[in-house]
């Protein structure tokens, strides 16, 4: 059989609700890797909160962070690093219109320093304390690199509002994506920049055509990918929307979605 790359987004697709890596999806992808397939993790995730499942799986691929505005091989530095940022000053001016609404917080992730407006144990927790400079205070006065992405944190009462005016005043700088419950987070990242961009520059590295990409993903951040791969697949807990442009649907991430059609389609028991 032909070599196949199969891209996995990580939260709702190949990690279970609790975050772990199931028993059967972990040995279907290494057997697949095995046989010579490309497994590649794509996610909106920053590398130093992905790394842990890139080194479970035991891949030697490279992999797509942020959504796409982070690609890099993380076991080889001679792969080269593709990593888009926002304009800085487009970012402070962002960052200084989004303090006119009351926000929750904001945090901003460039090069290794992540930047938090308000301390914040619970978003602490979650960005992750393991590698990041964390700088906390006004944002935009601090900021020193052009980030790779902004986090809007409003109040539930303002998302729509923020959203609508950061679409008619910043719409060509960058491309915006929300979270609902329990965060309301507005994220930002460069124009044009997607997981399909990433997957992109994945594939031709390592000579995949499209029509043998196999895309795996449950939210609207994989909207790009699962159109642009010769098979994007739901999985059984996705959004509506990914259900409606995908190829197929598979099942959930609670019951080895990812591993039920990989052993399915090629041919791996």
């Amino acid at each position: 059989m032909e070599k196949h790359l199969i891209a996995v987004d990580l939260d709702g697709t190949l990690l279970t609700d609790n975050k772990t890596i199931s028993l059967r999806t972990k040995k279907t992808l290494q057997k697949a890797a095995a046989y010579g397939h490309h497994v590649v993790i794509s996610t909106g995730r920053p590398f130093r909160l992905s790394i842990e499942y890139y080194h479970e799986l035991e891949l030697n691929t490279p992999m797509v962070n942020i959504n796409g505005a982070y690609v890099h091989h993380p076991k080889d530095k001679s792969w080269g690093e593709y990593h888009q940022t926002l304009n800085i000053e487009d970012a402070k001016n962002i960052i200084k219109a989004c303090e006119n609404y009351h926000l929750a917080n904001i945090l901003v992730e460039a090069k290794d320093d992540v930047y938090i407006k308000n301390p914040d144990p619970e978003l602490t927790q979650i960005i992750g304390t393991e590698n990041p400079k964390i700088i906390t205070g006004d944002v935009s006065e601090s900021l020193r690199f052009a980030p790779t992405c902004i986090l809007i944190q409003p109040f539930k009462e303002n998302v729509s509002h923020l959203i609508r005016d950061l679409e008619n005043q910043y719409a060509d700088a960058v491309y915006q994506r929300s979270w609902g419950e329990p965060w309301y987070i507005i994220e930002m990242i460069k124009r044009g920049v997607n997981k399909a961009v990433g997957l992109r520059k994945v594939a031709d590295s390592l000579g995949i055509p499209r029509e043998r990409m196999i895309a795996f993903g449950d939210e609207n951040n994989d909207l790009e990918m699962l159109a642009y791969a010769g098979r994007g697949i739901a999985m059984g807990n996705a959004s509506d929307q990914v259900k409606q442009i995908a190829d197929e649907v598979t099942d959930t991430n609670e019951k080895d979605g990812i591993a039920k059609y990989i052993e399915k389609v090629l041919s791996i028991s």
